[in-house]
């Protein structure tokens, strides 16, 4: 048998040529690196992550930014308060006066004309109905006639009558006063001063117009995540999900979630049940308990970017590989069926096939009498 030098001898040309050294390293590098790479994509394991963006927001609609109105029409004759400033629940933020300054005057004197007209009433009610008692005391001694009697009454009726109303007008205007007296804006609870409409001060504004913003301090953050709708169907309460806040150095890798650094842990709190109008489906996610805290309020304000990264199931790195290029869903996990044990269940199959079959030809031979009796 030949030896490699001899079998070179016959082709010349292959013999003299002579391969860099540093091309045979780079080609053994390259038959041991794809089968490791090969064998690793089949071994090493991977986290499948739905990702997702979204903001902070406060857990209690209560804390998050409201807008201060005005209660009743007119213009802003002061301010009390500055952009930024810190107020306590009930202090004043502005002073909304009418247009009509002699309107509170004229709405007392009205108040009091009220009062006089009911009390009149009282007594021209007070003295009808002592009418009718005389008039009742003559027709029963005779001296008197029914119709006298009727008349009396009715007008007791109409002074009633004449009393309501004027109570009724006197509930108006005491409405109106109260409307017109509560033109001092206050603060409905602690937070900070973010913006004034400042343009309300030279304009007329209406009840319901927004005079100022407030926004609560401390509260109770969670992040607000919008994630694609192929991948919402498999995220359930509970789940673990990355979180990546705006502005905070972070090294982040989804499938690997030991080796991230700057990342902070959370969990599924609630997923909408229908679509926004970008159709993304709304996550809210509150904060891991035994995991560190997120960062600090002045770090991460209300309305601060977030990207997150809900875990899924694990699997190799070529399977997600194959996924992505396919544009294939997330891995789910099926859930265990519970049923009984395996002989249990067989017999229990016969049991069912036996009831089956009997009660099938229960109602072959029902259809046949019932065809013989119609025949």
């Amino acid at each position: 048998m030949a030896s490699r030098a001899q079998e070179m001898l016959r082709f010349p040309t292959l013999a003299s040529l002579r391969p860099p050294r540093i091309a045979v390293a780079l080609g053994w590098m390259i038959g041991i690196a794809i089968p490791l790479v090969v064998l690793g994509a089949l071994l090493i394991p991977w986290v499948q992550t739905a990702p997702g963006t979204g903001q902070v927001v406060a857990l209690n609609p209560a804390d998050r930014v409201q807008q201060v109105t005005a209660l009743v029409p007119g213009r802003v004759e002061r301010w009390y308060v500055t952009d930024g400033q810190s107020v306590k629940a009930g202090d004043p933020i502005a002073r909304v006066v009418d247009n009509d300054p002699g309107l509170l005057e004229r709405l007392a004197a009205e108040r009091a004309q009220v009062l006089a007209q009911i009390v009149a009433s009282e007594q021209a009610m007070a003295v009808a109905r002592i009418d009718v008692g005389r008039s009742a005391q003559l027709l029963a001694d005779g001296l008197a006639a029914r119709r006298d009697f009727e008349n009396a009454q009715i007008k007791v009726a109409e002074h009633g009558a004449k009393l309501a109303e004027a109570r009724a007008k006197l509930s108006r205007v005491d409405i109106a006063r109260t409307r017109q007296s509560a033109q001092l804006v206050r603060a409905p609870r602690d937070g900070r001063i973010q913006a004034l409409n400042t343009a309300a001060g030279a304009t007329l504004v209406s009840a319901g117009d927004w005079l100022a913003s407030l926004a609560p301090e401390r509260p109770v953050r969670v992040v607000e995540l919008m994630v694609d709708g192929r991948d919402v169907a498999l995220v359930r309460r509970g789940q673990g999900v990355r979180l990546h806040f705006e502005g905070w150095p972070a090294i982040q890798f989804s499938g690997w979630p030991s080796v991230a650094q700057g990342m902070f842990d959370g969990r599924v709190r609630s997923i909408d049940p229908s679509a926004q109008a970008n159709g993304l489906f709304r996550v809210l996610v509150e904060p891991m308990p035994g995991k560190p805290a997120w960062p600090e309020d002045h770090f991460t304000r209300l309305g601060s970017r977030v990207r997150g990264w809900i875990q899924m199931e694990t699997v190799s790195v070529g399977y997600e590989l194959w996924r992505q290029l396919n544009d294939f869903p997330l891995e789910f996990q099926r859930p265990v069926e519970t049923g009984p044990r395996k002989g249990a269940g067989k017999g229990l199959a016969d049991k069912d096939a036996a009831k089956a079959k009997s009660a099938k030809a229960g109602d072959y031979a029902g259809g046949k009498d019932g065809g013989e009796e119609e025949k």
